[in-house]
């Protein structure tokens, strides 16, 4: 099982996501372990790669929204930044900040998956 100390150790806010689930460790741990099997990361690649800035955009918003409420940093940030260049239908090259978002992606999966050893 994914552990509190894990998550610190990816870069998460630990403190701050249990505060957003008052201080309920297992429901926590639960809502950060269905981050990767969330289906967005895939339609926010498919959007991007189709040029669909608007479609591209919600996904990322709601992935900021989501990960921002469980404080996952790392998977934050980046998605921060590509939702503000969506917003604004910036015709930039979305590849870099997209490798960013998916390689946190995995990481943060293989720390769930190495967890449940």
């Amino acid at each position: 099982m994914i552990t509190i100390d894990s998550l610190k150790a990816y870069g998460a806010n630990v403190d701050e996501g249990l505060g957003r689930c008052m201080g309920n460790e297992a429901l926590y741990l639960k809502l950060v372990a269905t981050i990767p099997s969330e289906e967005r990361f895939a339609l926010l690649k498919e959007q991007i790669e189709a040029d669909n800035l608007d479609g591209a955009f919600e996904s990322a918003h709601a992935l900021k929204g989501v990960t921002g409420n469980l404080s996952l940093t790392p998977l934050y940030d980046p998605l921060v930044e590509i939702t503000e260049h969506l917003r604004l239908r910036e015709a930039i090259d979305y590849s870099e900040l997209l490798t960013a978002i998916l390689d946190q992606k995995i990481k943060l999966e293989e720390l769930i998956n190495s967890s449940k050893v």
